[in-house]
């Protein structure tokens, strides 16, 4: 896959309009190609480590000749923690969909940007419906704040306001605004959000607080995973996808067999067909050892 900027291309994968949920216990008989896993709250304990039982399932995975991708809202200088578990490829999808990373190498291969006209309106939108929205920056090698968005890692650069932000560094693209809010309830932020500027980006979140994240207009999980299973010739029906939270929804309702980790936001436990167990109990794991010794048998 060569570098390149641009749009995702291609349908938007739908989610099941009416899933039947599983049991826990239930056991998807699969013969993937693929696994695709988010990371925070799915494949990683609550402490952000990956388990020794983890670690062995994805190595497991690999050898069995099932291909493992990350797919997550993190950007890639947070993928420390789980760059060494990509087998031979390196390659993972982070920022919700908006950039294709080589780990090892430490080369963007892709990106789908936020237009910043788009960014731009969803931030105006946003803060005069709810005064007291303060916004952040993700770009590929950067991240950027408002003053009152409050510190979370070191900044690239001294707070300034959004419009300000957005006017720098054009040479790089955006690849994430970030919105929060002091005191709103999270799904009520999201469906505001979604409301008021919902035609300026794809809009989601995927913490337990008040703070969305906001991709272009057709980039989302889905979008770039189906985008790299087709460079594979791998299809949707040859993919198995685990996820906890909204921004994991696209993804779990495209591929061919999803999983909701038990500690599940409600619409994710809604929306998918299997369930494993939580996050911290190794859930993706156990489904992985099953997946794998299926394929022995």
């Amino acid at each position: 896959m060569t570098s390149a900027i641009g749009a995702p291309g291609g349908p938007s994968p739908s989610p099941d309009e009416h899933p039947q949920p599983h049991t826990h216990d239930d056991f998807a008989v699969t013969s993937p190609r693929l696994i695709a896993t988010d990371l925070d709250g799915t494949l990683l304990r609550n402490d952000r480590s990956v388990s020794p039982r983890t670690i062995a399932a994805l190595a497991a995975a690999e050898a069995a000749g099932i291909e493992v991708f990350f797919v997550t809202g993190r950007p890639a200088r947070w993928m420390g923690v789980v760059a060494e578990h990509l087998a031979g490829h390196g390659m993972a999808i982070v920022a919700n969909g908006a950039a294709v990373y080589d780990l090892r190498a430490h080369r963007l291969i892709e990106a789908f940007p936020l237009p910043g006209d788009d960014a731009l309106a969803v931030a105006h939108a946003l803060r005069a419906e709810l005064p007291g929205t303060s916004f952040a920056i993700e770009r590929p090698g950067s991240f950027r704040r408002e003053p009152a968005y409050g510190a979370v890692e070191p900044d690239a650069g001294p707070p300034a306001p959004v419009d300000v932000l957005l006017a720098e560094d054009r040479t790089q693209p955006v690849l994430k605004l970030l919105a929060k809010h002091p005191s709103m309830d999270p799904d009520d932020f999201l469906a505001t959000a979604l409301a008021v500027a919902g035609g300026h980006g794809e809009i989601t979140r995927s913490s337990e607080t008040a703070l969305l994240e906001v991709s272009g207009k057709g980039v989302s999980k889905a979008t770039t995973l189906a985008r790299c299973c087709a460079e594979r010739g791998v299809t949707a029906a040859e993919v198995v996808a685990f996820g906890d939270m909204p921004n994991d929804l696209a993804m779990l309702g495209w591929a061919g067999t999803s999983y909701a980790v038990a500690n599940a936001h409600p619409a994710v436990l809604a929306a998918t067909t299997h369930r494993t167990a939580a996050n911290e109990d190794d859930g993706v794991a156990r489904v992985i050892e099953r997946i794998v010794a299926a394929r022995r048998n």
